[in-house]
Formats: structure tokens, C-alpha cells, sequence
């Protein structure tokens, strides 16, 4: 269903991701999730607040999907500022387990207060 891709001649991961995931199945894609209630309003707390409940929310689709982030296999990590990486690693490290999804984390400009978006694809495990 998802296995790591490693090339001997090639850089390993500086970080917790693989360079490369290969999968196969049914797929969900999730769109960009921020830091967002139930209600559909933001909740513009701490960066760490906002993570958990960005990461959250993706965690509520993927279930709901019929998966979970141990199907995962490419991230996206939008950040309104690059010096929270340190602390939204240490925050996808308690969603996410080896081996690690092909993830991609960049600076982007972001709605006001917004500090974090993340979107993902996973598999979806056949029954």
C-alpha cells in the first residue's frame, strides 16, 4: 500500500520525511486545512494551538475518508513564518509515524493570524 523509495546514489532525508513514497490503491486528497472550529470559525491561538487543531483537522477527513495519517504519502506544510518549523516538527511527529510521507514544508503568505495550513494525500485501505 505505501512503501518507502530509497537510491543508493542519491541524498537521504534531512528530516522527518522520505524522499520518496511509492502507493497504490484508492486515493483521497485533502485540501489545505487550517486552524478551524466546528463551526467554521478560526481560532487564532498559539502556533502550537493552531498546529494541533489544523492537524486535527485533517485527521477528522481522513477518517471520515476511511483512512488515517498512518496511509499518508505526501504532506504540505504552509507556514506564515518559517522560525515555527522547529515546533510544527515536533507537532507532526506526534501525528505521524515512520516511514514518514513525501512532505513538502514552504514560507507562505497566509489570511491574517492564520500561522499554518497543511493539506495531504493518502491511500485508502482496502477492507
Amino acid at each position: 500500500m505505501r512503501k518507502q523509495v530509497t537510491a543508493k546514489k542519491g541524498a537521504p532525508p534531512k528530516g522527518i520525511y522520505s524522499a520518496a513514497i511509492m502507493a497504490s490503491g484508492p486515493m483521497v486528497f485533502v485540501s489545505g486545512q487550517g486552524p478551524v472550529d466546528q463551526a467554521g470559525e478560526f481560532q487564532f491561538g498559539s502556533f502550537e494551538e493552531q498546529a494541533k487543531l489544523t492537524f486535527d483537522n485533517v485527521t477528522t477527513l481522513l477518517q471520515a475518508a476511511g483512512t488515517s495519517w498512518e496511509h499518508v504519502v505526501k504532506v504540505g506544510v504552509f507556514l506564515a513564518d518559517l522560525g515555527n518549523f522547529a515546533e510544527m516538527n515536533d507537532i507532526y511527529k506526534k501525528y505521524l509515524t515512520e516511514p514518514y510521507p513525501a512532505r513538502t514544508t514552504v514560507q507562505a503568505v497566509l489570511p491574517p493570524q492564520m500561522a499554518i495550513e497543511v493539506d495531504c494525500i493518502a491511500v485508502i485501505p482496502e477492507e
